[in-house]
């Protein structure tokens, strides 16, 4: 069963696709249900620049809001985390606890 992390924001590829050591694990695309010779089959979609990809709170970025599940990029390094902070502008928010009285 896929996990949701505690936090994932969703950017468009082509931004995510100006880091210079970027690159893309096809395989693990979504797959969509398409009529192929009048029968429902699983097809990998292609990816495009104005799709959206989440990068989620462990900089993994997914197809998808689940942490470990269609996980397209995952070369997390120190330039990485610089890009995304940097230029996407990337900041995991620190919520205060809430006291209720």
């Amino acid at each position: 069963m896929a996990t949701m992390g505690k936090y994932c924001k969703a950017y468009p590829l082509k931004k995510l696709r100006q880091f210079r050591q970027w690159s893309e694990r096809l395989e693990n695309v979504r797959k969509d249900l398409q009529e192929v010779n009048g029968q429902e089959v699983e097809v990998a979609r292609l990816l495009t620049d104005n799709d959206f990809l989440y990068l989620q709170e462990n900089y993994v970025a997914t197809d998808g809001i689940f942490i470990d599940k269609n996980i397209i990029f995952d070369n997390v390094t120190a330039e990485w985390k610089e890009f995304c902070h940097q230029t996407l502008g990337f900041e995991i928010p620190v919520y205060e606890p809430v006291t209720v009285t």
